[in-house]
């Protein structure tokens, strides 16, 4: 029997919530697609939902316009993000059990000056994944240059990664060509997102916010709250 490799392939998301890390925790190896066309308009990769006093609130990073692969574009330091940045981490999480943990993890990546906006994102993840102990593989798909797009792109990426399990969020389903994949002897899983509630501040649970909040209020405990599975494109569909 031939052996099971699992893999994710997302955008670098900025910060990005649980589900993410769940995906993570799944996965063998964890690819950063950073060689496609940015967004339009808003995304996560340059922006994420945090939780204060006054409610969910966004930690926005400026980057500067005109590239249109991800790898290439930059981060805007012509304003003033990182101080606006931790005082709105301060304010939302300075009561927190585990602020001085998120303080840890945010200022070494500030402090870096990175240039490029998958470089910080990139770099967020993994501090992250480490953090919480988890073994992932961590790549990038500029270091496997294909020609191809869209679900052709991916399962050549997959192909290069040896991978046979392709686990993936809820906004591939109206886009992925399943069938491409069953030809190539990749199966592809849909997550399950269990959306588990954890100890948090401020109000109502709300689980779509950046895992900086499950770090603040849980520290490495927090891993525990990384539990969503995952099931069968088929079955997901018919659900």
């Amino acid at each position: 029997m031939a052996t099971m490799s699992k893999a994710v392939i997302l955008q670098p998301q900025f910060f990005p919530w649980v589900g993410v890390f769940e995906q993570i925790k799944l996965a063998d190896v964890y690819l950063h697609l950073d060689d496609v066309q940015i967004p339009q308009g808003r995304s996560f990769i340059s922006r994420v939902q945090i939780k204060s006093l006054g409610g969910v609130e966004w930690l926005t990073l400026p980057i500067q316009r005109g590239e249109k692969t991800i790898c290439d574009v930059k981060i805007d330091y012509s304003q003033n993000w990182r101080s606006r940045h931790l005082h709105l981490l301060k304010r939302a999480y300075g009561g927190a059990p585990y602020w001085d943990d998120l303080q840890a993890i945010v200022l070494p990546i500030y402090e870096s000056d990175p240039i490029y906006l998958s470089e910080l994102n990139s770099r967020a993840i993994q501090a992250i994944s480490g953090y919480f102990r988890l073994s992932t593989k961590f790549m990038s798909s500029s270091d496997f240059p294909t020609a191809t797009k869209s679900s052709e792109k991916l399962v050549e990426l997959l192909s290069k990664l040896q991978a046979n399990i392709y686990i993936t969020g809820h906004g591939a389903k109206n886009y992925l060509d399943h069938e491409l994949f069953e030809r190539h002897g990749i199966r592809v899983e849909y997550m399950l997102y269990e959306k588990k509630p954890y100890p948090q501040l401020n109000g109502p649970f709300t689980p779509f916010v950046s895992i900086l909040d499950l770090i603040a209020n849980c520290g490495r405990e927090g891993a525990k709250w990384l539990v969503s599975g995952t099931t069968y494109w088929k079955d997901f569909q018919n659900g």
